[in-house]
């Protein structure tokens, strides 16, 4: 068993505490938040014993890697120092905001030797891990195409941090973009040139704002990506190539099409992704298999997620 510290217990913290909790890899044990008194009966019921400073539990020699659910701007700075402390660093995306801080934080986890694993969830999705298998084995054929979209209402209701466009650069990008540009580089690799839109009729804490972006890989493969912040979740990954194409809609449908062929319509048993990104951490750091999510991948995400940030910017 993994113990573990989370830092931050705001939604998405209490969100990882409840997947933690099923977990028979990884345990949480300690919290570290500014206000402990707003989460103290939080921290009880889950039995999380609370500081208000990181240093502390990172000394602490019983606590095996903490899992960070903090501003974007801290992450670097908090994986530098715990990778200092050598524990292991489960971090919410994105891992970074600058392509330069991503460097430096996965430099830290590689020269400390301890394992960097990252909240993109949705890798973990059935319906995405099929469509994956299928790209990487070839039995799609060369890709020429990905059209991504995910969109959800939740994220108007982000604590006001999430708002700030020093920390939520982009509109919906951080919210839930960045979780399709995880899933269209894990298919097509790095991204080479980026165009979006960012259109807003409406200022948080209800945003009512659109982006759209067009994308080019290095592999030459093409790609359209939508996320809107103020819709019901809609979640949607397409991939084209010669002779065929695979459609995973939601967590658990895959329309798979190929030519000459009757459509393919699979459907798989759901699993709690944040729970399963949780425990691919937690293998990992016991030494029992690889972590899924390539530290290149990440560093790659961050690089296209910044460029996004700066076309929008123009």
């Amino acid at each position: 068993m993994i113990n573990a510290a989370i830092v931050g217990l705001g939604r998405w913290g209490r969100t990882l505490v409840a997947a933690a909790e099923g977990s028979g890899k990884l345990r949480l044990t300690r919290a570290v938040v500014r206000d402990p008194g707003r989460h103290r009966d939080f921290a009880a019921a889950h039995r999380l014993e609370v500081a208000e400073e990181l240093a502390p539990v990172l000394a602490d020699p019983q606590i095996d890697a903490v899992v960070l659910a903090t501003p974007h701007s801290l992450h670097c700075r908090q994986i530098i120092a715990a990778a200092a402390a050598g524990k292991a660093v489960f971090c919410e995306k994105p891992l970074c905001l600058e392509v330069a801080d991503a460097e430096r934080a996965i430099a830290a986890c590689e020269e400390a030797g301890v394992v960097l694993g990252i909240g993109t969830d949705k890798r973990f999705f059935p319906a995405f891990q099929e469509l994956l298998r299928l790209a990487k084995s070839g039995a799609l054929g060369e890709l020429l195409h990905l059209e991504a979209h995910f969109s959800n209402e939740v994220a108007g209701s982000f604590a006001g941090w999430r708002h700030d466009p020093a920390e939520a650069p982009a509109g919906g990008m951080t919210g839930t973009g960045v979780h399709m540009l995880d899933a269209m580089i894990a298919l097509a690799g790095p991204v080479r040139r980026v165009q979006a839109q960012l259109l807003a009729k409406k200022p948080p804490p209800d945003p009512l704002d659109v982006i759209s972006v067009l994308l080019e890989f290095e592999s030459g493969a093409s790609g359209t990506l939508s996320a809107v912040r103020s819709t019901p979740f809609y979640w949607r990954l397409h991939a084209f190539a010669r002779y065929a194409s695979a459609e995973a809609l939601g967590r658990t449908e895959l329309v798979l099409r190929r030519s000459g062929a009757e459509t393919q319509r699979l459907t798989f048993a759901p699993v709690d992704s944040v729970r399963a990104n949780l425990d691919a951490f937690a293998d990992a750091v016991a030494g029992r298999a690889a972590y899924p999510i390539p530290t290149a991948d990440m560093l790659a995400g961050v690089a296209a997620f910044a460029a996004i940030a700066a076309a929008v910017r123009g």
